[in-house]
């Protein structure tokens, strides 16, 4: 059947009146699994034109003289295309405008780029994303990513070239190897991470938020110091089975000392300016819950001691909860019996999706029946993120070092002297960190009476206030670095911070974050738009993950049972950068890098998603053949020279 297609595309080719074109079939035939007849033939509305001369694959040679001329003989399928059919629609509509979405296949890849990438002119990209990928192009070079197809073998290497992972690692440092024996250390510790699937899995069983509570601070006559206790909450009794109705009860003893995690430095007072902060729990499974809080003086006269407000529950969307705090606070302070009927019909409204909005009905004295939307964004990712607090507490030579240190999964310590700087800053330095998704400990806000927590051995991201850095001080922890938010300074490190992310695009990082200001004002005047500080430190920390790990699509293989299945070395060989593969040595024994790869895995459905966009656009501008083995015995006989000009 592939036989009958080759033929009767040649003779169309060959029949033209334009340029004749000879038809070679290559070693990795893509157009193999295409059904015939026309019925089920994808192109069967396409009609083939002579292409260009400038436009011919390497594959197409000019013809030889017709008494010489052969029908070219099909070769048997690589091992690598075993499957019944190639789903080539799907990929096309995967590769396409606003549908656009990864993983693709290698060989997906190559069929799209051969169909259409060719003639295809380069997108308008918004002037701020052209910028940040001209300054990682210019401190990065010419070196990327080959597109190497797999072939269930590891391919010898090239005459020249390091082969696999021994020639490298011999000619490492001896930090290096420490530094991977850390992160393959904490990862034998740690086997759990949490998946995207999972979540998506578990919120379809959800409500919109687990548990309501107001926490005040008592203390008894027989005390001197008051305590964080619970005086109000909703609902009154866990409505969830015996196990989650267990998990529910020790949420709620560890709650009232989030909501306030310093009470000995409390004393009624009269006036109070609301303060609005978060918090996270995190499962021994790895999955998260959000406290929502909003700190304010209860009505009355005189001095008085704060309440706080606080919701718990699994979606990450500050502003939706802050404004349904809003409305719990205008309904408590008329009285607090209007709390629980609010709330019931906050519960009972059904789970929105991203980008939907739902409407809680209820009835407030005075106004009667009132409607109230409440929207959750498309993508909250960015929501409750200040970046600049970021740097204002951190150069951005602290920041990068301590983003560094996340992503190989070390544990980092925040001190600052108020709840706010401590929630924004731990918020912002978790979402340079997308497309990966931060797996361990991560408490914006720690408890005094819970500092033992820093002695895990476990990986952790903490902030603790000032007044608890004494006691900090006196507790044996090691290999830790401690960021001071208020001076700018590291009060204990590593000391190799500085040495593991790739040099050339961690140069190219540091200048947009260097040079954000100008930036934002040269878009203003070259694109007339209205980019915030956000969208530039989002923008530019996704170009440098895409040109690490943008071409992980590339070595999703699919077995016959339709499962993608990740190829880790190809996928690691394929960049041509050696400091770039060092450092994937280290970031693929990660767990943020093993979540990552799970969810594209599991997916039936591409991701979505602002890297994908980005990735997709980065791998349409890498040729689909390079030269390389021409170059590298090039480059080979020029070493030899050089040596035995040097005899």
């Amino acid at each position: 059947m592939a036989a009958t297609s080759s033929q009767k595309l040649h003779e169309e080719l060959n029949s033209s009146s334009g340029s004749r074109l000879y038809y070679t079939q290559s070693e990795d035939n893509i157009y193999e699994d295409i059904i015939y007849p026309a019925k089920e033939n994808l192109y069967e509305d396409i009609k083939v034109l002579p292409l260009p001369l400038w436009r011919v694959p390497s594959a197409w040679k000019l013809p030889p003289p017709k008494n010489a001329f052969k029908p070219p003989k099909l070769p048997s399928k690589p091992a690598f295309l075993h499957r019944k059919t190639l789903e080539l629609k799907a990929a096309r509509v995967c590769l396409h405008g606003k549908d656009t979405t990864l993983p693709v296949t290698l060989t997906e890849w190559k069929l799209f780029r051969a169909g259409e990438a060719a003639g295809r002119k380069r997108k308008n990209l918004p002037w701020l994303v052209l910028k940040i990928q001209e300054i990682f192009e210019s401190k990065r070079g010419k070196k990327r990513v080959k597109l190497l197809a797999y072939t269930g073998k590891e391919a010898p290497p090239a005459k020249g070239e390091i082969s696999g992972n021994e020639s490298e690692t011999e000619n490492l440092p001896k930090s290096h190897h420490k530094r991977l024996l850390q992160v393959q250390l904490t990862s034998k510790r740690n086997p759990h991470y949490q998946t995207l699937e999972r979540d998506l899995i578990e919120f379809q069983e959800q409500q919109l938020f687990e548990f309501f509570v107001v926490v005040s601070l008592q203390k008894k006559p027989s005390e001197t110091t008051y305590t964080p206790q619970v005086i109000q909450q909703f609902p009154s009794k866990p409505e969830h089975p015996f196990r989650q109705s267990k998990d529910t009860e020790e949420r709620l003893k560890v709650i009232p000392k989030f909501c306030f995690p310093d009470p000995k430095a409390w004393l009624p007072t009269s006036e109070l300016k609301s303060e609005t902060f978060s918090f996270v729990l995190t499962g021994e499974d790895g999955s998260r819950w959000f406290g929502y809080c909003k700190k304010l003086l209860p009505e009355g006269k005189g001095k008085r001691l704060p309440e706080v407000y606080c919701m718990v529950s699994r979606l990450g969307c500050f502003n939706l909860f802050s404004k349904i705090l809003d409305e719990v606070e205008k309904r408590r302070e008329m009285s607090p019996a209007l709390v629980h009927p609010f709330m019931r019909s906050v519960m009972e409204a059904p789970f929105p999706a991203p980008g939907r909005t739902i409407t809680v009905k209820s009835f407030l004295p005075g106004a009667g029946n009132e409607v109230i939307e409440l929207c959750r964004p498309l993508d909250s990712r960015l929501e409750h993120v200040d970046f600049e607090r970021l740097f204002k507490c951190l150069s951005i030579c602290h920041l990068i070092q301590v983003c560094a240190s996340l992503l190989l999964e070390r544990r980092v310590i925040f001190v600052a002297d108020n709840l706010s700087t401590l929630s924004k800053c731990g918020h912002a330095v978790v979402a340079t960190l997308y497309p990966f998704t931060w797996q361990h400990t991560y408490i914006p806000v720690l408890p005094a009476s819970m500092i033992d927590i820093v002695c895990s051995p476990t990986p952790f991201l903490i902030g603790i206030l000032s007044c608890s850095l004494p006691q900090l001080q006196d507790l044996p922890i090691e290999e830790v670095l401690i960021v001071d938010l208020c001076a700018d300074n590291f009060l204990q490190q590593v000391s190799d911070e500085d040495e593991i992310l790739p040099h050339k695009l961690q140069a190219a990082l540091v200048q947009i974050l260097e040079e954000r200001n100008e930036i934002l004002s040269q878009e203003q005047i070259y694109a007339q738009g209205d980019v915030t500080l956000n969208s530039l430190v989002s923008e530019a920390f996704v170009q440098f993950f895409v040109e690490i790990v943008g071409h992980y699509s590339l070595h999703m293989n699919v077995t016959e049972k339709g499962e993608r299945v990740f190829q880790r070395e190809p996928f690691r060989k394929s960049h041509t950068s050696r400091n770039v593969r060092h450092f994937l040595d280290l970031f693929m024994e990660t767990q943020m890098f093993a979540g990552f790869i799970q969810d594209r895995e599991l997916r039936k459905s591409g991701v979505k998603g602002l890297f994908e966009v980005r990735a997709l656009e980065y791998l349409e501008t890498i040729p689909e053949t390079e030269p390389s083995g021409m170059n590298k015995i090039l480059r080979s006989l020029g070493s030899k020279m050089k040596f035995l000009q040097r005899k």
